[in-house]
């Protein structure tokens, strides 16, 4: 890359994006969600091992069957949003190396630890995870991203079968701004970072 994106782009991407509470009555549609997860993928994973998986609710029925397992603060707008991701990681991922490096067809092997193989998965699905905010708003989405549910609840109910795990929520649609807190202080460089 030769350049920097100018500062429209910086600014729907971080300075002016927010975190949604309450969203517009305004649909996303399959194509649109199909476009975050392509841009998504394109992020960086360690040995490309890709391990996100995402379950999108976008049907009441399918919202209703997440409702039990949130915490009381996060269904109102969880059950408003047009679209809700379920960013997980897969255990199993180790199994796709070798399509995903093939420069190395052995790489699957260096994931045998279950702890490394767990690690591996968390750290780098919430990797792919930021990246689908940033692609969803790049895309002129909003979000919401969430804890505050029961993990283990909802990987029976949605990963069930799978050694996948869900990892964070994320509401996506078009926010409404009277829904929005004020925006919350940020660490300074100098209290969060280091130059040595």
């Amino acid at each position: 890359m030769t350049h920097a994106i100018n500062d429209e782009a910086l600014d729907t991407v971080f300075r002016a994006a927010r975190s949604q509470n309450k969203w517009l009555d305004k649909p996303v549609s399959p194509a649109v969600l199909m476009a975050v997860c392509d841009l998504m993928r394109m992020g960086p994973t360690s040995a490309n091992c890709c391990p996100a998986r995402i379950v999108f609710l976008t049907s009441q029925t399918a919202k209703e069957r997440l409702k039990p397992h949130l915490l009381a603060s996060n269904v109102e707008k969880t059950m408003t949003a047009p679209a809700v991701a379920i960013i997980g990681h897969d255990l199993d991922f180790p199994q796709h190396l070798p399509r995903l490096f093939p420069h190395n067809p052995g790489a699957k092997d260096w994931f045998n630890d279950a702890a490394l193989r767990q690690a591996t998965a968390f750290r780098n699905g919430t990797l792919q995870g930021a990246y689908f905010i940033i692609a969803a708003r790049a895309l002129g989405l909003d979000c919401g991203p969430m804890s505050g549910f029961d993990n283990e609840a909802v990987d029976r109910e949605f990963f069930a079968g799978s050694n996948v795990k869900s990892n964070f929520l994320c509401a996506i649609g078009h926010g409404d701004p009277s829904g929005l807190f004020a925006r919350s202080p940020r660490l300074e460089f100098d209290e969060a970072c280091k130059i040595l």
